[in-house]
């Protein structure tokens, strides 16, 4: 390991992380591809090994199925979404200024955030509501894909699929690719990524969350609440509903971008990167995030691209190429305020690295 990136070094850097009067608990593993920097501990309320919601991380699990899919010729990211999917699950879906787009869709629309499909998690729905507000607010409910599908058409969609410029963050558009997922494999998509990717990684704590009694994962804080989610997470698996480690999550990014589930060279084709405003800061590509860093975190050596993704519950999985760097682990709250403490976490360990 090198002499900057010691234990002592890293139990630092995890608990500084709590040290944000919005985290109550963080999980830190950083690895390199040898191995040669290797660590993993936490700080708080979160001991090294609990599991946690690894939430919209599961969509980076969700873009690795996609590629192996690709991989093994059973779609094309230019397929259009009706290809697998049944006519009346996407009638009505996309209808802008009484034109229906929804033909129009691929699965790299999807994929990219580009379809212009409405969110049903964060838009406002026709009866004035938020999905995000409700749930935040401790109102737990489900939102299976019957219901997400059922509200998203009723809202009126931002842009037509694929128009120049437009992107918007969308866990509508990650539910269908997990309705493609069923669809191409024949199997629930809870079970798929057990059979097509757990088990080969050979993972003991990564799962789909299905089982509402399940309280082993650690329990959330939006704000200074802990909130429970139960019967959302459950519905979700898609979108945000997988359950890790720290220690497994490092094996699902470096599988990722290692090659472990489609050609690495299909990595390049991911980085067509357009900037998302909100939620946060950053660029998203092809089923891929790209962190934002203003240049003030480093005015001096370039940080390269950190690549990966972010989940609400404030779990991480990201990539530095620069210093061949990957970080895993969770700040544990949903509010996004804890967000800049995983970002430290990962500068202050790359800037040691290149010292």
């Amino acid at each position: 390991m090198n002499d900057n990136l010691n234990n002592q070094f890293f139990s630092q850097v995890v608990e500084k992380m709590t040290k944000n009067r919005n985290v109550f608990g963080a999980a830190l593993c950083v690895e390199n591809c040898d191995e040669s920097v290797s660590w993993a501990g936490a700080s708080g309320d979160i001991n090294e090994n609990d599991r946690y919601y690894i939430a919209s991380v599961t969509k980076l699990c969700v873009s690795m199925f996609i590629l192996h899919l690709r991989a093994e010729n059973r779609l094309n990211l230019d397929d259009k979404i009706s290809k697998f999917l049944p006519a009346d699950m996407l009638q009505g879906l996309h209808v802008l200024d009484g034109v229906e787009y929804t033909g129009d869709i691929t699965v790299k629309h999807l994929l990219a955030n580009t379809s212009g499909i409405p969110d049903y998690f964060s838009q406002q729905q026709a009866n004035g509501k938020k999905a995000d507000v409700s749930l935040f607010s401790g109102h737990d409910e489900a939102w299976p894909r019957e219901r997400v599908l059922e509200t998203v058409k009723k809202i009126k969609p931002k842009f037509r699929p694929g128009q120049k410029g437009k992107v918007r963050y969308c866990d509508t558009n990650y539910e269908l690719l997990g309705a493609i997922i069923e669809s191409i494999t024949g199997k629930d998509l809870a079970d798929a990524f057990k059979e097509y990717v757990f088990d080969k990684l050979e993972l003991k704590d990564t799962y789909a969350y299905k089982d509402t009694s399940d309280n082993t994962p650690v329990q959330m804080y939006y704000k200074s609440k802990r909130i429970h989610l139960p019967a959302y997470l459950t519905s979700i698996t898609a979108q945000g509903g997988l359950v890790s480690t720290s220690r497994e999550c490092m094996l699902l990014l470096k599988a990722f971008f290692n090659g472990r589930f489609f050609p690495v060279e299909y990595l390049v084709e991911l980085k067509e990167w357009k900037f998302i405003a909100f939620p946060g800061n950053f660029y998203f590509g092809i089923g891929l995030e790209k962190l934002w860093i203003p240049r003030i975190y480093s005015p001096f050596i370039p940080i390269g691209e950190i690549l990966g993704f972010w989940g609400q519950s404030g779990a991480f999985a990201f990539y530095n190429p620069q210093t061949d760097l990957y970080f895993t682990g969770t700040v544990n709250q949903l509010s996004g305020w804890g967000h800049s403490s995983a970002i430290n976490a990962m500068l202050k360990v790359i800037k040691a690295l290149q010292n």
